[in-house]
């Protein structure tokens, strides 16, 4: 009975800190997606083109992209409330700033700036959250963790639609950044678990050095696999949540008003339920088959197409609601499984480099390029075409995972053995199952 206290204290902890988490995510997206509820102000305001206020959007994640490897590697040296709490003060910051902006060249540079912030934080909280959890449980832990998305998003979308439609655009930046304040002080009286602490008391390896993280990242295929399917299907998901308001504005007439935050309603529902679900399915399929991961998402993805498709093609209001809600519920399936996956085949001494590194590539090759792309293919066709082209990629993404299902089981077998996965040499694992 003595031992029993500490253990229920662990475990309020872990589930303390991974409620902050989660809602720090939903700040990090609502911050992030609240300017795709008014973007239609914003380009006509600084009279912009599509492809124009593409880069605005993406300008964020570039910036986020680069600096997150930076911040990663750091992340698996030093504690990472540091860059949890700093991270979400200076993205806050930053978010103040882009309402303040008198033109189109400052709101741009502001934008950008938010992703310096978003970088401290992504890079390590994965990793942060996969030592409070043991293996079995870190797919659902992770999928709650990341049910905030879409809540993050659809809030983004109301406050963007709402308030902008309302108070001007520059006032929901601010509704936006307020709560990001107390939850980045918060974070810094946090618990810092120790690196590899859930692993089946297997010790991480201390300090890895550059070229070790590197090797064992190119060596560790379910690693890259993962990585490829990741970024087509950021892709997809990034071109749908840039332009998806401004599709149903301009050319199903939705009012803007109602645009942004009914796709956002949309979005909370069926991406929170689909996250979950595809949580539990994927740990589900995972205690059957050591490429189940891979399987649930790839599944979700491919069933996804079809909704995305017909959202782009119907002009019937019930359909492609309807289409709209299915899309979004399947597409959701991947987040939990596919990156439990990612910090299960990594050495725990560097789950946050490995995770920059994929945040990198991911939307470096992903979100960070297609509403740029999405934009110049409406500028060249219609928004209509861009967002089937946009619906491919979701089933490039079904198609990675499914076949690549057979290199996770091969490289959790690998490590259920005791051994390196294929490809990695012998002497680096410091990481069980």
């Amino acid at each position: 009975m003595p031992a029993a206290e500490p253990l229920r204290t662990s475990h309020l902890r872990a589930y303390g800190a991974l409620a902050v988490l989660a809602l720090i995510n939903l700040i990090n997206y609502l911050d992030r997606y609240v300017v795709a509820g008014f973007l239609p102000l914003v380009q006509s305001e600084f009279h912009r083109t599509d492809t124009e206020m593409g880069v605005l959007t993406s300008s964020f994640l570039i910036v986020y992209s680069i600096a997150a490897p930076f911040t990663g590697v750091w992340g698996d040296y030093l504690p990472r409330k540091w860059f949890i709490g700093g991270g979400v003060l200076l993205w806050s910051l930053a978010t103040v700033w882009s309402g303040q902006a008198r033109s189109f060249e400052e709101l741009l540079l502001a934008r950008a700036a938010i992703g310096i912030g978003e970088a401290g934080y992504a890079a390590v909280a994965p990793g942060f959250i996969s030592d409070l959890f043991e293996v079995r449980r870190r797919g659902r832990m992770l999928s709650l963790f990341y049910a905030a998305l879409p809540v993050g998003v659809a809030a983004g979308y109301a406050v963007g639609g709402s308030v902008g439609a309302t108070y001007g655009w520059r006032s929901a930046f601010y509704v936006a950044a307020f709560p990001g304040f107390a939850l980045g002080l918060i974070a810094f009286f946090l618990r810092e678990p120790r690196r590899g602490e859930a692993d089946l008391g297997l010790p991480a390896k201390p300090r890895p050095s550059l070229l070790e993280i590197v090797s064992t990242l190119a060596s560790t295929r379910s690693y890259l696999v993962n990585t490829a399917g990741m970024a087509a299907m950021t892709f997809a998901m990034g071109g749908l949540g840039a332009f998806m308001p401004t599709f149903l504005f301009r050319e199903r007439g939705v009012p803007l008003e109602r645009a942004g935050p009914t796709f956002g309603l949309c979005l909370v529902i069926a991406g929170f339920a689909g996250t979950l679900v595809g949580g539990w399915l994927g740990d589900w399929l995972q205690a059957k088959d050591r490429g189940g991961y891979f399987l649930s998402s790839g599944l979700g993805l491919a069933l996804g197409v079809p909704g995305a498709l017909l959202a782009a093609v119907s002009a019937e209001p019930a359909v492609y609601w309807a289409a709209i809600f299915a899309a979004l519920f399947f597409l959701f399936f991947n987040t939990g499984p596919l990156n439990a996956a990612l910090m299960n085949v990594v050495p725990a001494g560097m789950r946050a480099s490995a995770n920059a590194v994929n945040v990198l590539l991911v939307h470096m090759l992903g979100d960070a390029v297609s509403p740029i792309v999405i934009g110049a293919i409406s500028d060249a066709s219609s928004l209509g075409i861009a967002i089937i082209v946009n619906s491919g990629v979701i089933a490039l993404s079904a198609a990675i995972l499914l076949i690549g299902r057979g290199v996770l089981r091969r490289d959790l077998e690998a490590l259920a053995r005791g051994e390196a996965p294929a490809g990695r040499g012998r002497g680096q694992l410091s990481l069980g199952r």
